[in-house]
C-alpha cells in the first residue's frame, strides 16, 4: 500500500520537523516511532515524548487511507543519506515500511498504529495569542540560556511566559543570574502566567522561522499549543510557582557604565582562559576611567584585561561567573550594552541602552 512517491525533500523536510522530540531510548518503544497517517493526499506525521506532540503534514499520491508507526531516526538517517535529487517511495507491505531509491531497497519495522499515545487537546482555553514567528523566536533567544538543567526544583527548568494587556513579558531562571524580556502585542490578554518546559523551549527555537510569517499559541491551564506553518506543537506545562522575579530585579544601582559588547565579549573570553575550571570567577575592578577584569586560577596564572570607561566615583570590586556574563553578551545583538552595579554583595544588572524591555541579573560570587 503505497504511502508517498516524491522527492526526498517533500517527505525529509517534515519527518526532521517531528523528530527533533524523539528520545533515543524510551522505555516505550513505540516512542521511539514516528506516526504516519495516510488519508488521500495528505500524509500526516505526529511523534511524541508524552510532554510534547508535534504533528505536521506534506501531500501524497493516491487515494489510500492507511496509518502505520516506523522507527522515526533509522528513516531520517536513510532519508539523509540519500541523493537531495532522489526520487523516493513510501510503502507498506506486510507489515513492513519499505522505501526505495534508484537502486537502493530498505525494509524497516513498524508498530501498529493504534498502539501510539497520542496527547489529548486540553478544554478551557484561557488565551488566544497572535504574533510573528520572528517575535517569539528573538524573545525566547533574549532569555533561554538562562533556564535551570534538571534542576530539583523543577520550576526552574522551563520558561515563564505571562500575558497582560498589550504586553508579553518571558523570564527565565536557574537561581544564579535571571533574564527577562518582554515584547508589546496588539491584543488585549487577560493576566496568565504558565511555565514552559525547557523542551519545548529548546524545540521552539529550533523550528520557528526568522520571519514575519504569523504563530499562533493557545493557553490553558494545563497545556500550550503553537501552530506556525505546517506544524502544531503542543506541550504540556510544568505546574509549580515561578520566583517573584520583579522582586530580584535591581531598582537603584548608582554606577551605570555603557560598555562596548564586542570589546567586553572578548576581554571576558580571554580572561575566562585562565579561570579556575571549576568555580569560572573573574572579579571585575572599577576605578575612575577604568573597568579591569582580573583572573586566576589554581596553577597562579593570572590574566588582566583592561576597558577605558568615562566614570567617575568610588572604587568597586566584585566578583562574578564568567559563564554568565558571556552567556548574555553572545545573546544580545547589540553595539553598547548598559551595565549598572550597586557594590561587592549586590547583583549585577545588564541592560540595553534606553530599552527596558530587557534585563539580565548576574549574582556576585566569593573570590
Amino acid at each position: 500500500m503505497l504511502l508517498y512517491k516524491g522527492p526526498r525533500d517533500q517527505i525529509l523536510t517534515p519527518l526532521q520537523s517531528v523528530c527533533g522530540i524523539v528520545e533515543k531510548r524510551h522505555t516505550l518503544p513505540i516512542l521511539s516511532n514516528v506516526l504516519m497517517e495516510k488519508d488521500g493526499e495528505r500524509l500526516t506525521m505526529l511523534a511524541t515524548d508524552i510532554e510534547i506532540q508535534i504533528r505536521t503534514s506534506t501531500t501524497a499520491v493516491g487515494i489510500e487511507k492507511t496509518a502505520l508507526t516506523v522507527g522515526a531516526r533509522k528513516l531520517q538517517d536513510i532519508l539523509r543519506s540519500l541523493p537531495e535529487s532522489a526520487e523516493v517511495s513510501l510503502a507498506l507491505d506486510d507489515k513492513r515500511l519499505q522505501l526505495k531509491a534508484g537502486k537502493s531497497r530498505f525494509n524497516l519495522q513498524t508498530l501498529p498504529a493504534e498502539d501510539f499515545p497520542r496527547m489529548l487537546t486540553a478544554d478551557g482555553q484561557t488565551a488566544r495569542i497572535s504574533m510573528s514567528q520572528k517575535q517569539f523566536k528573538h524573545l525566547l533567544a533574549l532569555v533561554q540560556y538562562s533556564m535551570a538543567q534538571q534542576d530539583i526544583r523543577y520550576y526552574l527548568n522551563g520558561l515563564l511566559l505571562v500575558t497582560n494587556g498589550a504586553e508579553m513579558r518571558v523570564v527565565a531562571t536557574d537561581g544564579h543570574r535571571l533574564a527577562f524580556a518582554s515584547e508589546a502585542l496588539n491584543d488585549n490578554l487577560p493576566r496568565i502566567e504558565v511555565i514552559l518546559p525547557r523542551k519545548t523551549v529548546l524545540e521552539l527555537s529550533r523550528q520557528l522561522a526568522d520571519n514575519d510569517e504569523p504563530l499562533e499559541i493557545s493557553l490553558s491551564p494545563t497545556q500550550a499549543q503553537f501552530r506556525f506553518g505546517n506544524i502544531e506543537l503542543v506541550s504540556k506545562l510544568i505546574d509549580g510557582k515561578f520566583p517573584d522575579y520583579e522582586r530580584v530585579i535591581p531598582q537603584q544601582h548608582t554606577k551605570v557604565l555603557q560598555l562596548p559588547r564586542d570589546v567586553l565579549l572578548h576581554s571576558l573570553m580571554r580572561a575566562a582562559i585562565l579561570t579556575n575550571e571549576k568555580f569560572r570567577g573573574v572579579r571585575l575592578v572599577l576605578n575612575d576611567g577604568s573597568l579591569k577584569i582580573l583572573s586566576t586560577n589554581a596553577e597562579q596564572e593570572e590574566a588582566q584585561e583592561e576597558i577605558e570607561v568615562p566614570y567617575t566615583g568610588e572604587n568597586l570590586d566584585v566578583g562574578f561567573n564568567v559563564t554568565y556574563l558571556l552567556d548574555v553578551l553572545n545573546n544580545i545583538a547589540v553595539d553598547t550594552i548598559e551595565c549598572r552595579l550597586a557594590d561587592a554583595s549586590s547583583s549585577a544588572l545588564f541592560m540595553l541602552p534606553g530599552n527596558d524591555r530587557f534585563k539580565y541579573v548576574v549574582m556576585p560570587m566569593r573570590i
